[in-house]
């Protein structure tokens, strides 16, 4: 998916249009397995890690954003993305309602699937992304301004960045590489959770009352489904069942193995106990981070990029608290730093010898495009930070952010949904 655009219309003008059964297949179970990754995998990894007066409501969050942000891609949201590019910025309308997007394959976007296939596994990612965020204000915002935020931020956030990258923008053109996600979702959903935790400010009692996760084990639960999923999440971006899919899959398991190592070592070392909550944390954190790079190189450095990614946002959520922001489920320090590696990582790491239709990063002497993936990093970070920020100003005049002080000690289950997960 995140391969050179211009490398995939060259291969359009030469090739034939067939749909391959086998690669249909693969790209349909693969949207399945990122179905899994959000409900149940994220609903469960989050709901675990919340005070158990909020559990629903999170649970909740993640079940709401999946089915608004279906619909709006389907209605407006993929033509936007992948539609005929106007300008280097947005998609065309062409495709409102996936009008001729059918069962013929696309040439570019992937020449041996139905478009259709293709349109599905990128809805995955579209509700995954906005999902994410909902860690970074759990426990204190209103549902009505979760939904509208997500809507919102679909369209006008995630949409053009995912243009500028996959849909043949002006970041493609420049010749970036994203191969599932690193900066489209995790830079960016890092990004947002930032300004989210900074404008909603922090939970009643923060830094002084205790707010230890209430379910660990469903957290744990929640993690193994995260570590399926992204199989597809990664595995299914080579949109086929093929080699590039294989490599993808495997630097995919070692970034997550090395980077649950590393985080459970530094904690151990620093706090004197490793724990499972160390365990999971590190195992996402190298699943987020090795999602920019995992098609474009050897098992080796996925092994690396694991490794430095549990250490390093280890460091970062060690450091959240001089900071002072409550992002109360560590979206920043895992999704944002981890996204933000995993770029940089591309542009120093990607090999051609794995994926032919890639590029060459720094250690294979093409230091141009590691800089190519530096301005992808930022670029992301800035139009996300400033995008975030003018839609959240929007929804607090619409529908305001917060739950009241009185609703946020009641817990969101029974304020915002009359329901209570445990009697």
């Amino acid at each position: 998916m995140g391969s050179a655009f211009g490398a995939a219309q060259a291969y359009a003008q030469s090739a034939p249009l067939k749909v391959d059964t086998g690669d249909t297949a693969w790209v349909l179970i693969s949207s399945a397995f990122v179905l899994a990754m959000l409900v149940p995998g994220l609903a469960l990894f989050y709901g675990g890690l919340v005070r158990s007066k909020n559990v629903l409501g999170t649970i909740m969050q993640s079940m709401i954003i999946l089915s608004v942000v279906s619909v709006l891609w389907i209605l407006v949201g993929y033509s936007l993305a992948f539609g005929p590019d106007q300008g280097g910025m947005i998609g065309g309308l062409d495709w409102i309602g996936l009008r001729g997007v059918g069962a013929e394959p696309h040439p570019v976007y992937a020449p041996t699937i139905p478009h259709q296939a293709f349109m599905l596994f990128q809805l995955m990612f579209a509700a995954i992304s906005p999902a994410l965020i909902t860690g970074a204000f759990a426990e204190r915002k209103r549902f009505t301004s979760v939904v509208l935020f997500a809507a919102l931020w679909s369209l006008l956030v995630y949409v053009p960045l995912a243009h500028w990258i996959w849909g043949g923008g002006w970041l493609a053109k420049l010749g970036a590489l994203d191969f599932a996600g690193g900066a489209v979702i995790h830079i960016s959903s890092g990004a947002a959770a930032l300004v989210c935790a900074l404008v909603l400010g922090q939970r009643r009692g923060y830094g002084t009352d205790y707010m230890a996760p209430h379910n660990l084990p469903m957290t744990l639960l929640g993690t193994g489904f995260l570590w399926f999923g992204w199989f597809g999440f990664n595995g299914g971006s080579a949109l086929g069942a093929n080699s590039v899919a294989v490599s993808a899959i495997i630097a995919t398991h070692v970034a997550a193995a090395t980077g649950a190592m590393a985080w459970c070592g530094a904690e151990w070392a620093h706090r004197g106990k490793p724990t499972v909550l160390g365990v999971a944390s590190g195992a996402v954190a190298g699943l987020a981070t090795v999602t920019a790079a995992a098609g474009y190189i050897s098992p080796l450095f996925g092994i690396l990029i694991g490794a430095v990614a549990g250490l390093a946002c280890y460091g970062a959520i060690v450091w959240k608290g001089r900071f002072g922001y409550d992002d109360s489920l560590d979206v920043v320090g895992i999704h944002g730093v981890g996204g933000v590696i995993g770029i940089v990582a591309t542009g120093l790491f990607a090999d051609k010898a794995v994926n032919p239709s890639g590029a060459d990063g720094l250690l294979f002497g093409n230091p141009g495009f590691l800089g190519v993936q530096l301005l992808v990093a930022l670029v992301t970070a800035a139009f996300t930070v400033i995008g975030t920020f003018a839609i959240l100003k929007l929804v607090d005049s619409l529908t305001g952010l917060r739950v009241s002080s009185e609703e946020e000690a009641t817990g969101l289950d029974l304020s915002q949904h009359n329901e209570r997960a445990y009697s």
